[in-house]
């Protein structure tokens, strides 16, 4: 028999198979006695028939021209959407370089989501990396065979980034590849943004919208915050994200620029980002002004009659301001600008004058 007679006897046999399958499955859907046994054996015959039509569409998808218009063409075939088609095709590229993958996804043996674990996983990896990851997993076909799609994620997974180890990269130096971010607009018209980074760059911008969220916020929130104190927290800190963006993530919500002052004690002021605000070089603003700084807090509050006044400001970062302002602290300071904090609790808490070099 030639090789177009095997072929046509192969695809013969499958059809037969499939609609074997088909029938069984409308049997036990239609079986009001069917035992739980039975139906389960009818759903792994749902699953090697989708099976079986996800090689047959990754079949068809690499017989599309590579231009820039295969996805276009499979998600109008398939009445999906360009991501998903994206997807297929992937799938598709995945399984052409690992052919003995792709025959037991036909066989019914393994699901698409096995070979979307191999996908994700060598989007990771450099192209002479996968090349290497694709080997081992063809290795693997019969392990995917045996395996659920969790646990041969799991695996795939390991196999990667032990070729990436046996490349000469630690843990640091790969994890900047790993870098990732998408968006999208979701049902409502929002548009979503996901991102994932690596740990030196997740703490440089923690640290600029941690910081933000508490010099934003520390005294009231936007309109609209919701109570929950998780949504709340991704709520300020989506508002914190704009204020970075827009630039204005230094500004009070007065519209007053979040000048930053280093006070020296019985010296003269060093002022960063400018001047001091409403009295450039003043530090003693006396009741004309209630706004000292963002970086200065008022001992006896400007309600309580205290004055912007050198002798009467201390510089206090925003969140423990709020703690003085909302939690129940006192501060009280002495002549020679010694401090003591008294807690709800009762604690106390003093420091001494500081020496000439001290910067608050």
């Amino acid at each position: 028999m030639d090789a177009v007679g095997v072929a046509v006897g192969v695809a013969v046999g499958v059809a037969v198979g499939v609609a074997e399958r088909a029938e069984r499955i409308v049997a036990l859907r239609d079986d009001v006695s069917a035992s739980d046994d039975l139906v389960e054996s009818g759903l792994a015959a749902v699953r090697e028939i989708q099976s079986w039509a996800d090689a047959q569409h990754a079949a068809l998808v690499g017989k599309l021209s590579p231009d820039g218009f295969a996805e276009a063409r499979v998600a109008n075939a398939a009445k999906t959407s360009i991501g998903a088609a994206t997807k297929s095709t992937q799938r598709s590229q995945t399984l052409t370089a690992t052919p003995k993958l792709a025959e037991v996804l036909g066989d019914g043996q393994t699901t698409a989501g096995h070979v979307d674990a191999v996908t994700r996983a060598a989007t990771q990896l450099a192209t002479a990396q996968r090349s290497e990851l694709y080997e081992r997993v063809d290795a693997l076909a019969a392990v995917a065979a045996a395996s659920t799609v969790e646990q041969f994620a799991r695996r795939v997974a390991a196999e990667a980034k032990r070729i990436q180890s046996d490349d000469g990269l630690d843990r640091l130096a790969r994890q900047p590849r790993n870098v990732r971010a998408s968006s999208w607009v979701d049902v409502d018209g929002m548009w979503n943004l996901r991102s994932r980074f690596d740990p030196v760059t997740g703490v440089r911008l923690a640290a600029r919208v941690a910081p933000t969220v508490e010099a934003m916020f520390a005294e009231a929130v936007p309109e609209g915050c919701p109570d929950d104190p998780f949504e709340k927290q991704k709520f300020l800190t989506g508002h914190a994200l704009i204020a970075l963006l827009d630039g204005t993530a230094g500004m009070a919500r007065t519209g007053r620029p979040d000048y930053v002052v280093v006070v020296v004690a019985d010296a003269d002021p060093v002022v960063r980002n400018g001047v001091v605000p409403h009295a450039p070089g003043e530090l003693n603003l006396g009741r004309s002004t209630r706004l000292a700084n963002r970086a200065l807090h008022h001992v006896p509050w400007r309600r309580h009659g205290g004055a912007t006044n050198l002798d009467n400001l201390v510089p206090l970062c925003t969140k423990h301001h709020g703690r003085i302002h909302n939690d129940g602290w006192v501060i009280a300071l002495g002549p020679h600008r010694e401090l003591t904090l008294c807690l709800p609790d009762g604690t106390i808490h003093n420091t001494g004058p500081p020496s000439r070099r001290t910067a608050a």
